[in-house]
């Protein structure tokens, strides 16, 4: 016994069929769209903290100083100035934290590399707001730059350096 189909129900197997099919053809392409990528980045609070430990350990070695920190595109997301510091202090604090950022090594390794080979001297003018003494750090968690730190008014880039590590030690960062 052969049961014949009515035509409306024909054509309802028909939509059902052809919307499975569809589902399926949307099911696959939707697993191989391309996926965002994702980042870490430098939460404020971590910031926050890191340019707190690097002022107050500026303090605890006598000098007066700022301390400022970028996320990894060199946007400012912490400053701190101890009130007695230069004015001066706040601009190469932030410049010396955005080239650590920028370029992913410290502003004292870049100032050493730019005299060493005086071919690469132009890093200097690259970008306005580089402050290419040392001080500056890049903020590295898990292996990925998410930052920078950078401190200005110690006697010497030397000694703004030795702040900024005590604020990458505060966050767990190198």
């Amino acid at each position: 016994m052969t049961r014949s189909v009515s035509r409306p129900e024909s054509i309802f197997v028909a939509t059902v069929s052809g919307l499975a099919l569809a589902m399926t053809g949307m099911a696959s392409f939707a697993q191989s769209e391309p996926r965002l990528p994702q980042a870490a980045y430098l939460p404020q609070d971590l910031a926050l903290d890191a340019a707190k430990a690097a002022l107050d350990q500026c303090r605890a070695d006598g000098y007066r100083t700022a301390v400022a920190v970028v996320d990894r595109s060199g946007t400012l997301l912490a400053l701190l100035r101890d009130p007695e510091a230069g004015p001066h202090t706040v601009g190469s604090s932030q410049g010396k934290a955005f080239a650590s950022a920028s370029m992913g090594r410290s502003t004292a390794d870049i100032a050493r590399t730019i005299s060493e080979n005086p071919t690469v001297a132009g890093l200097r003018d690259m970008d306005s707001r580089m402050v290419i003494l040392g001080g500056g750090l890049p903020i590295v968690i898990d292996g990925q730059r998410i930052g920078g730190i950078g401190v200005g008014g110690a006697p010497g880039g030397h000694l703004d350096e030795v702040c900024a590590e005590a604020g990458l030690k505060k966050i767990g960062a190198g």
